[in-house]
């Protein structure tokens, strides 16, 4: 602080002008307390300024006649100084968000990343590893990457309600990004009313959006630097009549398109088998260019710039070695017995007959309805005998309560009810979340029936009676013959280890009922209730996420039984044994419950037994199946798996074993059936889909149709080494840290 009197020509004054120093030209007395000071300033330009006593404190002297001095604070010089140098770090440190993150990337993760992501400015683009390749450490760097180079302010991450917490879980714990979850308490506690103004880094559910008109309202007045979208696949749109037929997801998807500047999908199913319905789904990326419908020989549809796939065999470590082990599927048929195949027979045959009736209704909608609910009946019988003993016994009481109702109102004819709303899921009801497939198959299974009157419905009624009966016989006899090879699976050697304990072991089911049938008979051959513990769609997060801590971390718990709740989003790579006890009718969830256990961090070479009845109408299409399996894996590794869910297609192969079940008595039909699954499963087919869809591309390196060797891959880590390390460099490269 200088005083007034202390002010002279040629005196550098601080404290008059706001942020800059001037230089006094002349001074002025108004008064005792006022001086007037005529300036000029760094730039030479001249001005007067009229000053009292009571800004004396503001006032410093910089230097008599001179315009700088050495005298300022060095901590905030020092403080400034490393706030841009910080800023600028990533020009020095070409991977900064690996050494600022508590993640271990691998090479194909440091590829994506730095490779294929940073350098496309906008970004538009899908990452297609296979399950367990650590997509979510790839979205993860790639958010502190654009952070740290102040690319991202507003994050969005959209994911399924059950992945919600892990996403929000991994991005802090590895990431240090506070992402928070919307929540209904969350939107309604909004100041500005709008939650996603004001939450910049945030995780939202996928159904949660899709089904709100009032959501996505809010949700189209904000903009986002990044959106990034998990199980993308879900997304999804088709060709029905000449005309797109989006779902309520994909209607969302585009939208989340329109309001982001980055946008990343990320699937490990991308293809469902339709090349037009993929590009449907690539038009979230890119709606010019896949713009109306695909057609063979006119259109191409090169995505080698907006996707990258790699499949598990052909990933490795930084020190050249295969990054998953080896992994193997086996076939284990088996024969039903006497009574087990009676039932079969009596089951399919009302199936059969009621498919029949459902084909001659005209309510389109009711047809389809009725037609789901004998599929899901058909599934249980393959299932178990107390899944299909509790699925006929709820039906018929179900529509026993029904024909009551018609006749207190004493009419003639069954109305039909609500139907439920099959087409607005695009008939893609392998992709619902399992406590909504769950719900979902109850609900349609218990109340849809193709009888028209109060007689037919009477008769129907009778013959689920005596089904019941029978089903029940079985159950009560004890002669399962699908319990009897799991029951020698868990006695093989393969499942202890050189001390004689038992290795840990995942049981896939599809039917709840299925599920708690096991979990008994399991608990009764180990001689312990705690050796098992089960997942499934009815589970709390919270319940889920203890079944699961409790069978990778507790040595007494040996058997994890699951249906597919389980199938995405849970890490089980502490076990490598798993057991389809039953058989998904979508060839995709073949790969994603496999996935599950054949992820990075797995060290065993993982082994898949799946049970299928040899003599079943069903049964018979997809033993041909994984024959087929058997002898292409042989040939490919397990590759094969890479691309079974575009070889054939879920869709196509529900209506495969549908047809099965209604003419599989007919010899002509049951040889065009198995000659189609050959066919889509030839190995010259998937060789060519192998060398098409599943591209390895690495930053400098030719694309191309085909597989890129060694030497492309030695490329990509010259290019992007890892530099956290103190070893010597080999070959031009740093070695492993």
């Amino acid at each position: 602080m200088i005083r007034l009197e202390e002010l002279s020509r040629g005196t550098t004054v601080n404290g008059i002008l706001p942020d800059r120093a001037f230089t006094i030209v002349d001074v002025t007395w108004s008064h005792a307390d006022i001086v007037t000071l005529v300036y000029k300033d760094a730039g030479g330009n001249l001005g007067a300024e009229l000053v009292m006593r009571d800004r004396e404190p503001e006032l410093e002297v910089v230097a008599a006649g001179s315009p700088w001095s050495f005298d300022g604070d060095g901590a905030l010089l020092r403080l400034v100084s490393e706030a841009h140098r910080i800023r600028l770090a990533y020009l020095f440190d070409p991977v900064l968000a690996v050494h600022t993150s508590l993640v271990e990337p691998l090479p194909h993760q440091i590829t994506a990343v730095y490779g294929e992501m940073l350098a496309r400015q906008p970004l538009r683009f899908l990452l297609a590893d296979d399950p367990g390749s650590g997509k979510t450490i790839m979205a993860g760097l790639l958010m502190r990457e654009l952070l740290i180079r102040g690319d991202l302010h507003r994050c969005l991450v959209v994911c399924p309600g059950c992945l919600a917490v892990q996403w929000q879980d991994e991005l802090f714990q590895k990431f240090h990004l506070p992402f928070e979850i919307l929540t209904i308490d969350r939107i309604e506690a909004a100041r500005t009313g709008n939650a996603f103004s004001e939450m910049p880094l945030m995780i939202a559910r996928l159904d949660q959006l899709s089904r709100s008109d009032e959501l996505q309202a809010k949700l189209a007045q904000t903009d986002w630097d990044l959106i990034v979208c998990d199980e993308a696949h879900k997304m999804s749109a088709s060709f029905f009549g000449g005309e797109v037929q989006p779902t309520k997801r994909y209607r969302l998807g585009k939208q989340l398109s329109e309001i982001t500047r980055h946008f990343l999908l990320m699937t490990a199913t991308p293809h469902n088998g339709k090349e037009e319905d993929f590009q449907l789904f690539m038009a979230l990326l890119d709606g010019d260019r896949f713009e109306g419908k695909f057609r063979d020989g006119v259109h191409t549809s090169d995505t080698s710039d907006l996707m990258r796939r790699l499949v598990k065999e052909d990933l490795l470590k930084f020190d050249g070695r295969p990054l998953f082990p080896e992994r193997k599927a086996y076939t284990v048929g088996y024969q039903l017995s006497e009574l087990e195949d009676l039932l079969h027979q009596r089951v399919t045959d009302y199936v059969r007959t009621e498919f029949n009736r459902a084909d001659a209704l005209e309510n389109n909608g009711r047809k389809g309805t009725v037609g789901f609910a004998l599929t899901i009946l058909r599934r249980r019988l393959a299932s178990s005998p107390e899944a299909i003993y509790q699925s006929i016994r709820r039906r018929r009481d179900r529509l026993q309560k029904r024909l009551q109702e018609a006749k207190r109102e004493a009419t003639a004819e069954i109305s039909f009810g609500q139907a439920i709303d099959l087409e607005d899921w695009n008939d893609d009801f392998e992709d619902l979340v399992p406590a909504e497939r769950e719900a979902t198959e109850s609900e349609v299974l218990d109340q849809a029936t193709a009888a028209r009157t109060v007689t037919e419905l009477q008769a129907e009624i009778d013959q689920l009676g005596d089904l019941e009966q029978l089903a029940l016989r079985v159950r009560r006899s004890g002669r399962d013959k699908k319990w009897d090879e799991l029951s020698k699976l868990l006695q093989k050697v393969e499942l202890f280890d050189a001390q004689g304990q038992r290795r840990k072991l995942v049981i896939f089911t599809e039917h709840r009922d299925t599920l708690n049938y096991l979990a008994d008979r399991v608990r009764i051959l180990l001689g312990r209730s705690e050796a098992v513990v089960m997942i499934h769609g009815g589970l709390g997060r919270e319940e889920r996420k203890k079944a699961e801590q409790a069978f990778k971390q507790d040595v007494e718990v040996q058997v994890l039984l699951a249906t597919d709740a389980a199938g995405e989003g849970i890490n089980l790579q502490r076990a490598h044994l798993m057991v389809n006890y039953d058989l998904p009718w979508n060839p995709n969830r073949l790969e994603q419950r496999f996935g599950r256990i054949h992820r990075i961090g797995q060290t065993e070479v993982c082994h898949l037994w799946n049970l299928v009845a040899e003599a079943t109408r069903e049964g018979e299409v997809y033993l041909t199946l994984l024959k087929k399996l058997d002898l292409e894996q042989q040939a490919l590794g397990g590759k094969v798996f890479d691309v079974l869910g575009k070889a054939i297609a879920g869709a196509e192969l529900r209506d495969l074993l549908i047809q099965a079940i209604r003419y599989g008595d007919r010899l002509d039909v049951r040889d065009r059936l198995n000659q189609v699954v050959r066919d889509r499963l030839d190995p010259q087919r998937l060789r060519d889909l192998l060398a098409t869809f599943c591209r390895l591309v690495f930053p400098g390196s030719v694309r191309t149709t085909g597989w890129h060797g060694e030497a492309a891959r030695a490329e990509a880590l010259r290019n992007y080494p890892c530099s956290g390390c103190d070893s010597q460099p080999r070959d031009g490269n740093r070695s492993p840290s």
